[in-house]
């Protein structure tokens, strides 16, 4: 059966449209066009969702939470979380909270099973039911990018995850031991060179550009799973292929025109997760959390807290355009207000109340890549060239050229911790960081270096997903402690 959430994701193109889709059969259903195109559109929806688990949070749990860039918390919830205490207890019956849904990986599963769907079903279908093969094909390989990307993002939360590559019903059932992370990296591997064979740099539909995997995408991709591995050569050729394919460009940095960026579709954007408030609900992302008065009227502090003196550190140069363009140091004496994500309305304007948020989450573009091939190209000791391309970062952002203050790998960490503040890429930079260079710069008080070596960095599983699978073991360090 085609399940019952195979609905369009939403946003501002017409793809993402809610837009339900009854549960037909499999014998009624792989027909037409139309239907291979909502089931890949059904892929979306269901990544997104995984996304936005934990009040719309997750992308920002794992990617943010964790690292120097928050404090604390003034949510009972997420302070555990940003406090790296992992382990909280959480009832059984509790399954809103943002640790018993952040602990599991469902909804994961139902995106990689959509795309198994899609993979499987859709070279049986009549090839006449297209406009032609190549987009069918097209379909597949975003099916294959999908199906990589999820397997690329569990690895890097959880290290060891099961491996499925065929349809199951339910799969939430599935009971298979994990399998290591180097395996589940060759997955993610496989199905990304699969779906570099069958992508384009033009999407099917050109309104749907960033919102859907293209050959852009899936090269950024290829980029930072080849980081992860410490594959710099890899990296290097395909960030190039990225950056010379001239598709994509900077953004200004003045703060209109750099707060686009997160609104989604801008000339930065390369993979984007399509977000609307009505759909995503409100009250919840990281704007929401994020954010407090004058940018979001029925906050005074913020949930999460961001440190003056961090942002003080990082941004060292009061010039830096970014610095001027998205943060607040005026509200509060203690606590900085990040206000990339400031572009939201609200249904009751009288009462200021449901605040509704509009960015997409950015999950790869244009200076981001352009910072990752500086760091493929400063591993693999071509110096001169990695500081062309930090320069071209901090020209942007109003800033001198590269000094020796800091050795060059640590500069262009630097660089990405001020550039890429707040969207989902610190912890795992943090993780590469040390495993790579040696450099360690996660705050003691979350996690040290004998905890990381202990491979603290992966998350925990839920314990109710180790009841249902008595197959599946605990993280390495997380086996060590209370759960």
């Amino acid at each position: 059966m085609l399940s019952a959430f195979m609905y369009l994701a939403s946003g501002c193109s017409k793809f993402l449209d809610i837009e339900p889709v009854s549960s037909a059969t499999d014998e009624n259903f792989w027909k037409t066009q139309e239907d291979a195109n909502s089931a890949t559109n059904a892929m979306y929806a269901l990544l997104r969702k995984a996304l936005n688990q934990a009040s719309g949070m997750a992308y920002y749990a794992y990617g943010d939470l964790l690292t120097d860039e928050i404090t604390s918390s003034t949510n009972t919830d997420f302070n555990p979380i940003v406090n790296m205490q992992l382990n909280t207890a959480v009832a059984a019956s509790e399954t809103w909270r943002p640790a018993y849904q952040l602990r599991r990986y469902d909804v994961f599963y139902q995106a990689i099973d959509q795309a198994n769907r899609v993979i499987q079903k859709l070279p049986k279908m009549d090839e006449n039911a297209f406009d032609n093969v190549s987009t069918r094909d097209y379909y597949i390989g975003e099916a294959y990018f999908v199906r990589a990307f999820a397997y690329f993002y569990m690895a890097r939360v959880w290290g060891t995850v099961p491996i499925i590559t065929e349809s199951v019903v339910p799969i939430d059932a599935v009971n298979l031991p994990a399998s290591k992370e180097s395996d589940v990296l060759d997955q993610s591997q496989a199905d990304l060179t699969k779906a570099l064979t069958l992508l384009k740099w033009s999407n099917i539909d050109q309104d749907d550009f960033a919102l859907r995997a293209n050959t852009g995408a899936a090269l950024a991709l290829q980029a930072h799973l080849s980081a992860w591995r410490g594959e710099y050569a890899d990296c290097i050729e395909a960030a190039k292929s990225v950056l010379e394919s001239g598709e994509y460009s900077f953004v200004g940095r003045d703060s209109l025109n750099y707060r686009s960026i997160y609104q989604g579709k801008s000339n930065e954007g390369i993979f984007e997760i399509s977000q609307n408030g009505e759909n995503e609900g409100t009250n919840s992302g990281i704007g929401y959390f994020s954010l407090a008065g004058p940018y979001f009227r029925s906050l005074t502090d913020p949930i999460l807290r961001i440190s003056q003196d961090y942002i003080k550190t990082l941004f060292k140069d009061s010039n830096d355009k970014r610095f001027k363009s998205v943060f607040d140091m005026v509200y509060n004496g203690n606590y900085a207000l990040c206000t990339k994500y400031a572009n939201v309305k609200f249904s009751s304007n009288a009462s200021n109340a449901n605040a509704i948020f509009k960015n997409n989450i950015i999950i790869f573009r244009y200076s981001d890549i352009k910072l990752l091939m500086a760091e493929g190209l400063a591993a693999t000791g071509k110096n001169s060239s990695a500081e062309t391309i930090l320069n071209e970062i901090r020209t942007q952002a109003g800033l001198s050229a590269y000094t020796n203050e800091e050795p060059l790998i640590e500069a262009i960490f630097s660089e990405r911790a001020r550039e890429l503040f707040l969207e989902g890429h610190r912890y795992y930079d943090l993780v590469r960081l040390y495993k790579h260079f040696n450099v360690y710069k996660f705050p003691e008080g979350k996690m040290n270096q004998s905890q990381f070596n202990a491979k603290k960095y992966f998350w925990p599983f839920d314990p109710s997903l180790l009841s249902a699978n008595p197959m599946l073991n605990q993280t390495p360090y997380w086996g060590t402690v209370n759960m």
